[in-house]
């Protein structure tokens, strides 16, 4: 029997394109239990297009959450919604879907939105739990903070439930990890949660933001990082449990050239960017400007990998500009093509975009979508 399935994005769809597949597959084979997605739900043109591309045999509505009404609603029969919010309508449906997956950006869960979601949920007779999941908690060398929440209708709490507490690690993982970084967070309360991935709270950070720690011997500062920031970024490149970015990067050849950051960029923003080699285990979240916008938009790959870091940026503020850009040429530097940053996002080799469909584009999609292994786990826990 398949279990019917409607899936809702306020935003794009394609955040959750890759959900139908792999919790298909995840669920075949760890539980015999399978599923069909009666309708995908979503404004955006481009994503409904790559949609398509991928599922075409899925129903696609191309509208706003807004716009179904509840006579459509109903008659789609599901048993599951997988959505982002705004998710007011679901609120009014005559018949409730047995499951909820919703997800967000990380500071949600101090909004007045989810403490009336909370409430609504409390109210329809759902019982619930809330996380804060990065793919690095699978060992996925990726830095990918979002809010998540399962719930389950009429039906026993969770085994693992904690009310009122955000969990930061999955249920079967070590229960010290699972409630060591649990988040308090109350009703009516706004608790800014900070993860080690994004921000670091050091007792040994002064007010001022300057250190009290010394640098590791034979260290030295370079490009606008803390010492802090500098042993956050060893400790992960030295945790085994973390794969390695080489396991899901496309061989080098000669396309990968456009994928070379200019040399305006390289003088412009070489002391800000985020510069990972393929034995790191490490990388910044990838956002929708990644590829057009430089700073902030995700890690770019050192693929001279001979090449230290420590000798090309030592003293490179006190060159001209032509050696400074000769210096900084050695280390061949690149974006992540769209093809990895999908196999970080954990989307299947048969995926594709449609050949219209630019480069710019697939970034701006990536940027806006969602770990699959992250997703697949939390459906495998809410449906265990």
């Amino acid at each position: 029997m398949r279990s019917p399935l409607v899936q809702i994005s306020s935003t794009s769809f394609f955040l959750y394109v890759c959900r139908e597949r792999d919790w298909i597959d995840v669920r075949k084979k760890e539980s015999c239990i399978s599923a069909e997605v009666v309708a995908a739900v979503d404004v955006n043109t481009l994503a409904n297009e790559v949609y398509k591309h991928n599922f075409p045999s899925t129903p696609l509505w191309a509208k706003t959450i807004e716009g179904i009404t509840l006579k459509e609603f109903d008659r789609l029969s599901f048993d599951m919604i997988l959505m982002s919010p705004p998710c007011q309508p679901f609120t009014r449906l005559q018949k409730l879907p047995k499951y909820l997956l919703l997800e967000n950006v990380k500071g949600f869960e101090s909004s007045s939105a989810r403490n009336e979601l909370l409430r609504t949920l409390e109210t329809c007779g759902f019982k619930y739990q809330e996380f804060l999941l990065s793919p690095t908690c699978l060992g996925i060398p990726n830095s990918r903070l979002r809010y998540f929440l399962i719930a389950k209708l009429h039906q026993e709490p969770f085994s693992f439930q904690t009310p009122g507490q955000i969990l930061t690690r999955f249920p079967d993982q070590d229960p010290e990890d699972l409630f060591k970084d649990k988040v308090a967070d109350k009703v009516g309360e706004a608790i800014s949660f900070s993860s080690s991935e994004e921000k670091n709270l050091d007792p040994n950070i002064g007010p001022d933001c300057s250190s009290k720690k010394s640098l590791p011997k034979g260290s030295f500062l370079f490009k606008l990082e803390t010492v802090e920031e500098i042993e956050r970024k060893h400790g992960q490149d030295n945790d085994s449990s973390i794969q390695m970015l080489k396991d899901f990067l496309e061989e080098e050849n000669e396309e990968m050239s456009q994928y070379f950051l200019p040399p305006k960029s390289l003088l412009r923003y070489a002391f800000l960017l985020d510069i990972v080699k393929p034995t790191c285990r490490r990388s910044t979240c990838f956002t929708k400007g990644y590829g057009h916008y430089v700073e902030g938009t995700g890690s770019v790959l050192q693929t001279a990998v001979d090449v230290q870091l420590e000798s090309v940026f030592k003293h490179i503020e006190e060159l001209p500009e032509e050696e400074k850009l000769m210096k900084l040429s050695t280390l061949k530097l690149r974006y992540f093509t769209p093809r990895e940053i999908a196999n970080l996002h954990g989307f299947p080799l048969e995926f594709g975009f449609p050949d219209k469909v630019t480069i710019k584009q697939c970034y701006r999609l990536l940027g806006n979508s969602l770990n699959v292994h992250v997703v697949a786990k939390l459906i495998s826990v809410l449906l265990g």
